[in-house]
């Protein structure tokens, strides 16, 4: 008789998919006060007081209780005026937007509704790290596309089409960029858009990091002409509202796909916490100058931590958007992930190794500079200290 072991229950596709490597890093600094974690993209700033207040008087009022499965109509109803005051797209609150629990879910929602078995999903990397797992865990083939630091970690049509074969259904987009800060343009955008239609493609934008633009204005793919309802477009309330712990993000596209992850949506976590949807309301309705400020705060630090890299010998192209800087440590002969190893254990700096985040990261380092000015001072002290002290210094 077999001997009995858990492990060999377990999903092989699962237990084929590595732990997140950023979560990795977070762990190790967790628990010590001495570390920088420059690591998790979180901000630093709290919830907004008038946002807590409301979710306090909610609670006060006994809203407790299951919502719609799609999400509070109210808060449909501000997301789609939202989006369309902010980014140009317009979505009809009843049947093509749905409230989720954070933006992660909405990805999960749409990959298990678009995806059949060998179907393959496209994705420019570096990118955020959750994309190819759960592709996977649907059945899907990830096709990863290489952006590339001189080009600013753009996408192109050409690099694009290259990959496109006769199975190619799904296109994510990650942009403003988690990992590299990069941006696209309408300009830039014109082409990719192109090549999606010519193609008969399904594209997920997740834009996220939509309001954290310093240079430019964010473009959402889905108002770009005709691309609209071949886009799902996903974002949430996590970064620029600093509501991470709230869980409230939502999808936004064409109706059949909407109702398609609806369903999914209804069976596995019935709606989004109703004190997060009271948050996301009152943070739209009255919320907006303080997101604003945040935005500042985080273009001030971006300028001044991007050029303390530099200064100590890290090369990093300039960040347009999201809260990331993305160094290149090429020069140290170290991999992404001994040099991150070294920060932490000498330096007690947390950072993100690059080949994380598929190809092209190796040879570059996710910094975080959603921290105050002084302890991102403090990092860059501690690091140059770190390079001088093992030879490193690219200067």
């Amino acid at each position: 008789m077999e001997t009995w072991s858990m492990s060999k229950m377990i999903s092989p596709m699962v237990q084929q998919i590595p732990p997140s490597g950023i979560r990795k890093f977070f762990s190790l600094a967790e628990g010590n006060k001495d570390i920088i974690s420059l690591g998790v993209g979180e901000p630093d700033f709290v919830t907004p007081e008038h946002v807590r207040a409301a979710c306090v008087r909610a609670l006060e009022q006994g809203k407790t209780s299951y919502t719609s499965n799609a999400g509070l109509i109210e808060l449909r109803e501000e997301i789609a005026n939202y989006l369309y005051n902010g980014f140009q797209v317009k979505y009809e609150p009843s049947n093509e937007v749905l409230v989720t629990v954070g933006g992660s879910e909405a990805i999960d929602l749409a990959l298990r509704a678009l995806i059949s078995p060998e179907d393959e999903i496209i994705v420019p990397v570096p990118s955020y790290i959750a994309y190819a797992p759960i592709a996977q865990l649907n059945g899907g083939k990830v096709i990863e596309v290489e952006t590339f630091a001189e080009d600013h970690f753009k996408l192109t049509a050409e690099a694009l089409k290259a990959v496109i074969t006769p199975h190619s259904k799904v296109l994510i987009l990650n942009y403003p960029n988690n990992p590299t800060g990069a941006i696209m343009t309408y300009e830039e955008w014109l082409p990719v858009a192109k090549v999606v239609e010519e193609n008969n493609i399904i594209v997920i934008s997740d834009e996220i990091y939509a309001e954290l633009t310093y240079d430019a204005k964010h473009v959402s793919f889905a108002s770009l002409p005709g691309m609209r309802d071949r886009t799902l477009l996903i974002s949430g309330f996590s970064k620029a509202f600093a509501m991470t712990g709230w869980r409230i993000g939502y999808a936004c596209g064409h109706p059949e796909l909407i109702a398609a992850m609806l369903k999914i949506h209804q069976y596995t976590v019935m709606c989004a916490p109703i004190i997060g949807q009271v948050a996301a309301i009152e943070s739209l309705r009255n919320g907006l100058e303080e997101k604003d400020r945040m935005i500042e705060a985080y273009a001030q630090r971006r300028r001044m931590f991007v050029k303390g890299l530099r200064e100590i010998g890290l090369p990093c192209h300039e960040p347009l958007g999201a809260f990331y800087a993305f160094p290149s440590i090429a020069h140290t002969g170290l991999t992404s992930d001994a040099f991150a190893q070294k920060l932490l254990f000498d330096a007690s700096v947390a950072t993100v190794p690059g080949h994380v985040f598929g190809l092209g990261g190796e040879g570059f380092i996710r910094c975080s500079y959603a921290s105050s000015v002084s302890r991102l001072n403090e990092a860059l002290e501690r690091m140059d200290r770190c390079l001088r002290a093992a030879g490193m210094s690219g200067k």
